[in-house]
């Protein structure tokens, strides 16, 4: 086969140096379109690498995904019968249904206005004639209402129940108040945030007095509603608003109201707030120098030497603060845990406050003195976790001594100088239930529902009686007791018993 005559081209090199042209344009334009996007990005500002920790797929440090006006959106949301559906612009519109028609507030006597009750103790003030013979229906179920997943104490005051519920179906905080007579529902307040299943969502008490009804959610949203017909008065997002960082498992710090100011842990640009309910205006804010972080604690009240303050246990250690103008008057870091502090501090008198904990970090007992004009948290006693710790539940100071469910699950007893007087044994385990204290005796929730009656004496563990109350899971939100009715929940339900005794 003889070579083409010279300057003749065959069809098919035509053809191949068609391809080679073509591909040549093709490789130049994308050389042009990567140049450009490589141009871009050296002109964006880089961004840090940040350190995994374990909840960020859950609950993250910004609220990155929520509305600039999330609380702005909330709705009140009434039954027809009241008319009072607010007109505003809400959350989705789903949740611009009104409620079923409703009865009205009871008139049962009892307040339980707070987590922990009306002292903040977790006991019951005053007499009350509870039945010790159970069975055959006793403790009486009253009503029993459906809530969103999660873990939310109730507070009660002037017949009305209020709980900080989650609405999953339109991705909002509902703060709903019910009445104690029947369990219907009154009202509620519903903003939107988006929120993910992270061992539920809601665990949280919210505050209530005669005007102000405070709520922490969450997401660190805190709204301050009118107690009675539940129209918003105020709103911070302390992620947003004071660069707090969400615990993981979400936010479990329960609002303390004094004198009608809300004092808020922060644990962002300020340790501490004290808020005005009445104008939500910040009346003092505590520097964060160290740069704790926000934990599942609540902000107990506490004075000695003449000196009036807040105690709260932070990422990083405790702290007590001055109540008038906010001042760091003490810190220890004497006491941190690395995964969760979830416990309150206990004051036992005299100076002293008990720290109580889980993930191995037992308990101590500090003591606050003064030297040289100042105060110091020296700490008096150590408990390993086998002796004595708190997972989830606070323990209680009751009659000098303190009684708490250890991280075994036992319910136990301390006398003030550390030494276990008891505990209710292998046999009698309550998980991570909530207990209070009311007329001598303690009532102990377990995480299936069944409640135990037991004396609260150093003497022994005395149990006497024993009733299944919830059915389902996880029966770990705080209990509140209003007069003679003792409010408990699971995972997804929440049950009003009568625990008086028979009157006839």
């Amino acid at each position: 086969m003889s070579e083409p005559p010279p300057g003749r081209k065959t069809s098919s090199s035509s053809t191949r140096k068609g391809l080679l042209v073509s591909a040549t344009l093709a490789l130049s334009v994308l050389a042009v379109l990567l140049f450009v996007l490589v141009f871009r990005a050296s002109n964006r500002p880089l961004q840090p690498l940040l350190e995994r920790q374990p909840g960020m797929d859950q609950t993250g440090s910004t609220p990155s995904d929520q509305p600039q006006s999330s609380l702005a959106l909330g709705k009140l949301i009434t039954p027809p019968s009241s008319n009072r559906i607010h007109s505003e612009p809400g959350p989705p519109a789903a949740l611009d249904k009104p409620l079923p028609a409703s009865s009205s507030p009871s008139d049962h006597a009892g307040d339980w206005p707070q987590f922990r009750g009306p002292k903040g103790d977790g006991v019951f003030p005053g007499a009350l004639s509870i039945n010790h013979h159970w069975g055959g229906g006793l403790p009486a179920a009253l009503w029993n209402v459906e809530l969103g997943e999660g873990y939310a104490g109730a507070a009660v005051r002037d017949g009305r129940v209020y709980v900080l519920d989650y609405d999953a179906t339109n991705h909002a905080d509902a703060l709903r108040c019910l009445s104690l007579a029947d369990g219907q529902e009154l009202w509620r307040f519903a903003y939107p945030v988006k929120i993910k299943r992270n061992h539920g969502m809601s665990r949280t008490t919210p505050a209530v007095t005669e005007q102000y009804l405070v709520s922490l959610g969450p997401k660190c949203h805190v709204v301050c509603l009118d107690t009675a017909s539940g129209h918003f008065r105020w709103g911070l997002d302390l992620v947003r608003d004071f660069g707090a960082e969400v615990p993981q498992w979400y936010a479990g710090q329960c609002p303390l109201v004094v004198d009608g100011c809300a004092i808020l842990a922060v644990g962002g640009n300020a340790l501490l707030l004290k808020v005005d309910c009445a104008t939500g205006k910040t009346l003092w804010s505590t520097p964060n120098d160290q740069s704790w972080k926000m934990t599942h604690s609540s902000v107990v009240p506490l004075e000695f030497a003449g000196r009036r303050m807040y105690v709260y246990c932070a990422s990083g250690g405790v702290v007590g603060v001055s109540a008038d103008d906010g001042r760091v008057l003490w810190q220890t870091d004497q006491w941190k845990i690395s995964i969760a502090t979830i416990a309150t501090p206990v004051p036992v008198g005299n100076g002293k406050i008990f720290l109580a904990g889980g993930y191995n970090s037992g308990s101590l007992m500090l003591q606050l003195k003064e030297v040289d004009g100042r105060l110091v948290a020296e700490p008096l006693f150590r408990l390993k976790p086998t002796e004595f710790g708190a997972t989830q539940q606070t323990p209680i100071f009751y009659q000098d001594h303190i009684y708490g469910v250890r991280p075994d699950g036992q319910l136990a007893c301390l006398d003030l100088a550390g030494k276990v007087l008891w505990s209710s044994g292998a046999g009698a385990k309550f998980g991570l239930g909530p207990f209070l204290i009311a007329n001598g005796l303690i009532l102990v929730l377990n995480d299936d529902g069944l409640l135990t009656l037991a004396e609260a004496v150093p003497s022994g563990y005395h149990a006497l009686a024993q009733a299944q109350v919830l059915a389902g899971h996880d029966a770990w939100a705080p209990l509140a007791l209003a007069g003679g009715r003792l409010l408990a929940r699971d995972l997804t339900r929440m049950v009003c018993l009568d625990i008086t005794a028979d009157k006839k």
